[in-house]
């Protein structure tokens, strides 16, 4: 397993790999989108091989299932383009959330789960892949608790019916925390996760989350080590996939990365982890 996680900006592909040996990463986002050109990726990728460097994900955030359709072609496009981008450089994964049918691309809207949607979010991802036909990187979706897929069962409804080799499981299981029930009930959740969805998993965000007293029920999503996520069980189960599986951080202040990572890795070697 690989910890990484974003970084400060960086201009050239020393600078990138200088960053994450400083930070201890052996993974990492992509550095760029599919606007670079063919001589930055192929300085980048080597410099990632010579550094043992496992590119995680290419991000495509964008809303192919919008009810706008200038949007919803717009952002197809997008990903496409990133899906063909994560091919080419060897990414493990392009993702992107399923989107929202609605305004905003990541919303709570009452179609979001209704049937049509869910047959929706099945056509697009079909047209993503089909279109770019990768043979080594996966199109996969990122866990949302307001729209598919928000359990295992969902992402394993989607995976049969998408029907595609190239379509992975992006997993981030507190996105899928959303009842008390599942928060306090965590550990059981995590497995059923793993055990449900490990052989399709391509890539992992790694963040906790915590309840607050307020009615009615509000959860938040904290740093590592602030919430009450299983991270033993976490980590041990993700360590069971691959030995290059990425266990990714995200979604905080910079400053924050630091003790984020400081407290995977003390978890990680209390379990005699390597990342």
């Amino acid at each position: 397993m690989r910890l990484g996680a974003p970084i400060e900006a960086v201009t050239t592909p020393e600078a990138w790999i200088e960053s994450l040996r400083q930070h201890g990463y052996r993974a990492a986002y992509s550095p760029f989108d599919a606007s670079a050109d063919s001589n930055t990726r192929r300085a980048y990728v080597q410099a990632a091989e010579e550094a043992d460097i496992i590119i995680a994900e290419v991000g495509a955030w964008s809303n192919p299932i919008s009810p706008d359709d200038a949007v919803r072609k717009a952002a197809v496009e997008k990903c496409q383009q990133q899906l063909a981008l994560a091919e080419d450089i060897g990414a493990r994964c392009c993702v992107n959330i399923a989107g929202a049918r609605g305004e905003k691309w990541d919303g709570p809207y009452a179609d979001n789960f209704s049937a049509a949607t869910f047959d929706l979010i099945v056509e697009t991802v079909r047209s993503i892949i089909d279109s770019v036909k990768p043979t080594r990187a996966f199109y996969s979706l990122e866990p949302m608790p307001c729209i598919f897929p928000d359990s295992a069962d969902s992402y394993l409804d989607l995976i049969r019916a998408i029907d595609r080799p190239q379509f992975g499981v992006h997993l981030d299981p507190v996105n899928m925390i959303s009842s008390p029930r599942r928060y306090f009930d965590n550990t059981a959740f995590l497995n059923e996760c793993f055990d449900k969805l490990g052989g399709h998993i391509k890539s992992i965000h790694a963040k906790d989350i915590i309840i607050r007293e307020p009615l009615t029920v509000h959860l938040d999503e904290v740093r590592p080590g602030l919430g009450t996520l299983d991270y033993a069980t976490f980590l041990r189960r993700a360590n069971q996939l691959d030995a290059d599986m990425p266990f990714m951080l995200e979604h905080l202040p910079m400053s924050e990365y630091a003790p984020s990572a400081e407290f995977v890795r003390q978890t990680a070697k209390s379990l005699n982890i390597t990342l």
